[in-house]
């Protein structure tokens, strides 16, 4: 018997990263994907010599990434310890330099970025987010009341508890059943990593603007400040533990290094390929996977199949109701889907002056935060001002424009399409109010007459494009009750070699929690198969035991 076949349906950055470790397992691992090239979310746009990021560009824990870059083909690396001491000791963190490791650097290039983000306020204010203490506590004071600073020490030991328990030793669990949520249940309760991060936050800042500081990285990953768990804390301490970094040639190039990567290790990917059916069998009374349809009707057989799709669309429009229980139609109805973006991409001549206030990564935050929250996750109605983030990758990178030149996009979180929202109707004046208040504010001045190209996208590219379920950017909205054990699990529960990976399973959205998921997916892959005692010497046996699910 020859090697075990495994598909990956989707090419963005969890499918790539599933691929790499399952040719790292000994399975021999096609990708399919639906579109012309590979990325998924972290796609790319080029137009008149500009090339845009068109979703992730925030990269964080390089370890993620070199470790990738550092399996080999047949070798069950994956079961190695999930962070080092070296990268956890304070002492030995990357903060300077290349961010990238050894194997990282033969694929990609990777710098670190500072600030990590420049958060404006309406009033015209901001706050630099670098990590530094010392500047972090006198910007504290510059823009605080009275106790904040000691509230943010106390904040500070919060969130550093809740990253050591949350992040270091429970990131890479996979909650398949109750009792694993059971047993970790009462620590996260002590954390008081349950209660919403902004009820949390507002516990130790009495500013509303540092309230915003600590609160806003959520919107990143898709989740609601005002009820996202406070687990979520933690993205303040993984940021302030191993930088804010960017790949040299954008998040593309990173996506390129994956895919090369993957086919060094002797995986295939083919493109314009997309998925009609997921093909399911019955054995022994078992539902087992067979393969895949493809839209033109082509069948691939495969002994594993696993998802980068996004989960509503996994089951709801690949896999027949008959074979579904635990991932009905009803429960993918009731799911609530994380917010949407509108993200306007532009390339402009320079005039010299953007460093002056505008860094890689700009946070601009309008006039209202709580009730914009409440427009776009609960009211769902097109909000009367909005807040955006800035990327202007060209500050790092110039070849990613012409010269004299930058390239830039704006994201604007918008309610996902439960909103009923036309966006062929308001598309061009949302594009249009962003340039106005860019321009009005001083961001970058005259932008309109500077302009060479410009496109957008909106909650309707992630639906139809990217088969999205109402245009989520992110996956399942991550709410307490749609997280750890009630997040959808990696491994299918209603059929045997069925597995999901990326943004809708666990641990969730994110480019380091993808290719958490990554990993997650395929130590349930190497239990279920047996892949420990099936690689003798560095070297997979004939054949892969497969494992009663």
């Amino acid at each position: 018997m020859g090697r075990k076949q495994a598909i990956v349906i989707g090419a963005g950055v969890g499918g790539l990263a599933m691929g790499i470790r399952l040719q790292s397992l000994g399975f021999d691992t096609t990708i399919v994907e639906a579109l012309d090239a590979p990325g998924g979310r972290a796609y790319v746009r080029r137009m008149d010599g500009f090339t845009f990021d068109m979703g992730p560009t925030v990269i964080t824990v390089p370890h993620f990434i070199e470790e990738l870059f550092s399996l080999e083909r047949d070798r069950a690396d994956l079961l190695s310890d999930d962070f080092p001491s070296t990268i956890v000791d304070e002492n030995k963190r990357i903060k300077e330099g290349v961010s990238g490791g050894p194997n990282t650097s033969r694929y990609v290039q990777i710098v670190p970025i500072l600030p990590f983000y420049r958060i404006y306020f309406d009033d015209g204010t901001f706050f630099d987010y670098d990590g530094d203490e010392t500047h972090t506590r006198e910007q504290i004071l510059a823009l605080g009341e009275p106790g904040d600073l000691e509230g943010y020490e106390r904040f500070h030991e919060q969130s550093r508890a809740i990253f050591e328990r949350g992040f270091l030793e429970l990131g890479y669990t996979h909650f398949g059943n109750v009792m694993d949520m059971l047993k970790v249940a009462p620590d996260l309760l002590q954390l008081d990593a349950v209660r919403n991060l902004f009820r949390f936050s507002s516990r130790y800042f009495k500013s509303d603007k540092l309230r915003q500081v600590f609160t806003f990285e959520p919107l990143l990953v898709g989740g609601n400040p005002l009820s996202v768990p406070a687990i979520y804390a933690m993205i303040h301490f993984v940021e302030k533990t191993w930088g804010i970094h960017f790949a040299m040639g954008g998040t593309g190039a990173l996506v390129q290094g994956f895919v090369q990567k993957f086919e060094d290790l002797g995986g295939q990917i083919k493109y314009n390929a997309p998925v009609s059916q997921i093909n399911v069998t019955r054995q022994n009374g078992k539902k087992v996977i067979t393969g895949v349809t493809l839209g033109d009707g082509f069948v691939v057989n495969a002994d594993v199949v696993v998802s980068n799709a996004d989960w509503s669309t996994t089951y709801g429009k690949l896999i027949d109701p008959k074979y579904r229980f635990w991932n009905s139609d009803l429960r993918i109805k009731v799911a609530q889907q994380s917010m949407s973006v509108f993200v306007l991409y532009f390339g402009f001549k320079a005039d010299g002056n953007e460093d002056e206030k505008l860094r890689h990564h700009t946070i601009i935050l309008g006039p209202r935060y709580e009730e914009l929250l409440k427009d776009i996750f609960g009211r769902k109605i097109f909000p009367q001002d909005f807040s955006q983030y800035l990327h202007l990758p060209t500050l790092t990178d110039p070849s990613l424009a012409p010269p004299g030149h930058h390239t830039a996009y704006t994201l604007v979180p918008m309610p996902n399409n439960k909103s009923g929202i036309n966006w062929s109707e308001v598309g061009d004046r949302l594009a249009d109010a962003v340039f106005t208040y860019l321009e009005e504010r001083g961001f970058l001045p005259n932008l309109r007459e500077r302009l060479v190209c410009k496109s957008y996208i909106t909650p309707d590219y992630f639906e139809q494009q990217l088969g999205a379920r109402l245009g989520n950017a992110f996956g399942l909205e991550p709410l307490l009750v749609q997280s750890a054990f009630f997040r959808p699990h990696n491994r299918s529960e209603d059929i045997q070699g069925l597995y999901l990976v990326g943004a809708g399973t666990q641990p969730g959205a994110g480019t380091p929690s993808v290719m958490m998921s990554a990993k997650i997916t395929a130590r349930l892959v190497a239990q279920d198969y047996d892949v420990d005692a099936a690689i003798v010497g560095g070297q997979a046996s004939p054949e892969l035991s497969p494992q009663v699910v």
